[in-house]
């Protein structure tokens, strides 16, 4: 039988052309229309299939999205928040496991307000081992703080594509927006599909990015501190502005599904109802077994049965009110959740029914709880016919709920919103034009030539007076000696850490440059997001206007044992090659938690979990190696600094910069002091790094393309000491100066004097 399509278009304004694909293939087909700036990604079955799409399309040419493989989902997800604080447009896909591994990020992103678009393929989660489909990595989602779309069929994901991103870059929401579909039902099964046929159609019903006004993180001339560490009150008030956006999304989905019906002919309210008009009996299901529903509803009208089907298309905000006007005059209904809430008498979805019921006086509803589907267990029209039959059969039940509110919050108004106390730096003062740095172009090294320390000193500080750091506390002494060596605008990200928690309490910032924050794990991933926005957008001349004089400097700092859990990302960052410097402050070991040990605790050192006693004096390991660690990632530069020979670190700032905004990743690794659980005197820091120094446990070197350099060679100059006289001058080392913890130290002193000999052979063999 011929097909009447213009029958099927129907109410159409747009143009629209058919297609027969899966709803991974719709996802990333709505993706490539869009033209996302950057997409983080990491391959998980069965959403894997979204990125090979779109990388498969880039290959010919359909779409310039910068792709960035990561090393993980946790990374992708970085990456993903980063590109968002940049200002652009930001794309994932992900499922189960993977999901579950991103998950503690995207509380991060929503509670900062950060929009993006990411397709959650559902799969089981683990154990046991399961890749089918169900709703239990979707169950996780709902609070996380993103309005979640559901899809029944391919069609539902391209439209839902489509509505999510202007859902989520409006101006009553800016929250990131999870679409969810059926991984092997939805995701792969192929089906008939109406498509925008010109991508400036979708352009024109996405709209533009939001205007000025909202954070960018690289516009130089409002720098932004984003993700502050945050105490109460403010952090409930924080919570309740989200909130409030939340139940706007649910408003502004409406405005937008009818504008959609408009173009398209396809209608998404928040909930659909399938011959509810009259409907005594009723099923709920979401997505793709809400499809099979319709057909037994049809053929138990058939018999005489007033059956009707409820699906949302929407989950959070969650639809409410219209679930409980939908099903004020319905007897009974059977709720399918896919997934079960462990210990909690249903599933997700059957307590929020009960508690829509109950919420708005209906007490006669009965409600019958079944978990199905698990592991992707298939749903056919006879399982319809049971649920159904549940429903005929069941009697009235009587629950109650309270109605939703928040206690103690504040609102908020303009008036009281934060104000900025200080001006842009100027960008004269940070470009000094002293600190000259040139390539040889024979070796392809680079030499340096600074002035006077002391002619410096006009270069305004990064951090403004005012920080919580401890008395004597390294860190800031060193990280502004090497910002000294750094001419122009930087962006810094700061993993969580002292360096963090002591400059940013909402609503003050220390930080008078750009600032971003994300956790241990996730920062080299982050600012690689944030630097390959940069590129994408400069590319694409969207930086245009902004100020930028010249291309910005991007720095991580990590430290307080950052290069720990961030090791994995911040090599998976290295390996990448991006534009950009990660430099560690090693206050050896975990401070801004109570210092307890890392791997870069040196052995035998006292921390709160290597304590002293009778089995046990001090760290049982050695500590770990980061900068050989990441000199063997082959980037072009790897140091090491101290702010007791300031005139070393600043020359090796010039060049970090040199090759971060020419080449690729540096890696940078500065001793810094901490007198509080170093137990030392506050006013002995630069004395003791010094020492460090010069016993050659820390010593000062550079590995410029694969070539070792020592820059300062205590035993050339006369003044190497014995390890004990850096140790004595710290409490946490003292007590290996003891008779009994000779064998400890002497196992010390042999993987120092080990580490050092390897380092000036290869000094002297630039192949090593």
């Amino acid at each position: 039988m011929a097909i009447d399509y213009e029958k099927e278009v129907g109410s159409a304004k747009v143009e629209q052309k058919f297609l027969y694909e899966s709803g991974n293939e719709m996802a990333a087909y709505a993706a490539h229309q869009i033209n996302y700036h950057v997409m983080g990604y990491f391959p998980i079955s069965p959403s894997t299939e979204v990125a090979q799409f779109l990388d498969t399309m880039k290959a010919n040419g359909q779409h310039d999205i910068m792709l960035i493989p990561s090393d993980g989902e946790h990374s992708s997800a970085g990456i993903c928040y980063g590109a968002s604080t940049a200002g652009g447009r930001v794309f994932n896909a992900t499922s189960a496991q993977g999901y579950m591994f991103m998950l503690e990020q995207l509380p991060v992103q929503a509670g900062t307000r950060m929009p993006m678009v990411m397709n959650l393929i559902c799969r089981s989660i683990s154990g046991p081992l399961n890749i089918h489909g169900d709703h239990s990595d979707l169950y996780f989602a709902l609070n996380t703080g993103w309005p979640i779309l559901m899809c029944r069929d391919p069609q539902s994901v391209y439209d839902m594509n489509l509505m999510a991103l202007k859902l989520a870059e409006h101006a009553k929401v800016r929250l990131p927006v999870m679409v969810a579909s059926d991984g092997y039902f939805t995701s792969h099964q192929k089906r008939r599909v109406q498509a925008f046929t010109h991508r400036e159609d979708v352009h024109k019903f996405v709209g533009p990015q939001p205007p000025t006004g909202f954070t960018d993180t690289l516009d130089r001339n409002n720098p932004v501190t984003v993700g502050p560490y945050m105490n109460e009150p403010d952090y409930i008030n924080n919570r309740y502005q989200q909130s409030v956006a939340m139940y706007n999304a649910g408003e502004v989905f409406e405005e937008i599904a009818k504008e959609f019906a408009e173009l398209t002919g396809r209608h998404y309210p928040m909930i659909e109802e399938y011959r509810m008009e009259d409907a005594e009996v009723a099923v709920f299901l979401m997505n793709s077994a809400s499809e099979i529903i319709k057909d037994v509803v049809d053929q138990l009208r058939l018999q005489g049965i007033k059956a009707g089907a409820i699906s949302p298309n929407m989950i959070r905000p969650f639809p409410q009110k219209q679930i409980a006007e939908a099903l004020k005059n319905v007897k009974a209904i059977t709720v399918g959740d896919r997934a079960d809430s462990v210990g909690g008498h249903g599933g997700n979805m059957v307590n929020e029914i009960k508690a829509a019921l109950f919420t708005y006086g209906n007490t006669t509803t009965k409600v019958i709880s079944r978990i199905y589907g698990l592991g992707g267990k298939d749903f056919y029209a006879e399982d319809g016919h049971a649920f159904f039959q549940l429903a005929i059969d069941a009697v009235a039940a009587d629950r109650v709920d309270i109605p939703f509110d928040y206690y103690g919050h504040n609102p908020g108004t303009p008036d009281k919103a934060p104000q900025r106390l200080l001006k842009p730096m100027d960008f004269d003062s940070l470009k000094t034009g002293l600190i000259t740095v040139k390539q040889d172009e024979a070796t392809g090294k680079l030499s340096v030539r600074i002035p006077p320390l002391r002619s410096l000193t006009k270069k305004p500080k990064r951090l403004s007076p005012g920080h919580g750091a401890c008395p004597g506390c390294g860190i800031f002494s060193g990280l502004e000696t090497f910002f000294k060596g750094i001419e122009g605008d930087i962006v810094a990200l700061y993993h969580t850490g002292c360096a963090m928690v002591t400059t940013t309490g909402y609503p003050y910032s220390s930080h008078k440059s750009t600032f971003i924050h994300n956790l241990f794990q996730n920062g080299a991933a982050t600012l690689s997001g944030v630097v390959e926005m940069f590129w994408e957008r400069k590319r694409r001349g969207e930086l245009d206007g902004l100020g930028l004089k010249e291309d910005f400097t991007f720095v991580m700092v990590t430290g307080d044992g950052g290069m720990d859990i961030g090791m994995g990302p911040a090599i998976g960052a290295a390996l990448r090659g991006h534009k950009m410097i990660i430099v560690e402050y090693d206050n050896e070991g975990y401070m801004n938690t109570g210092a307890q040990q890392s791997y870069s605790t040196p052995l035998g050192h006292r921390t709160s979990t290597s304590s002293i006693g009778k089995q046990q004096q001090g760290k049982v390991t050695q500590h770990k190696d980061t900068a050989q660690i990441m000199a063997a990632t082959n980037i072009p530069y790897v140091f090491t600094g101290s702010e007791a020979y300031p005139q070393d670190l600043v020359k090796k700032a010039a060049k970090a910069q040199w090759y971060a905004q020419n080449e690729g990743l540096v890696y940078g690794k500065i001793l810094i002091a901490c007198p509080l659980n170093w137990m030392s005197d506050d006013k002995e820091g630069t004395n003791i790094v010094s020492l460090a120094v010069e016993s050659c446990f820390f010593p000062l070197y550079e590995v410029e393309h694969g070539s070792t350099n020592i820059t300062y060679n205590p035993e050339d100059k006369g003044k190497r000491v014995e390890l004990s006289a850096w140790l004595k001058t710290m409490g946490k080392t003292r007590h290996l100066l003891k008779p009994e913890n000779e064998p400890a130290l002497h196992s010390f002193e042999e993987e120092v004097e080990r580490r050092w000999n390897r380092l000036k052979a290869k000094h002297e063999h630039p192949d090593l």
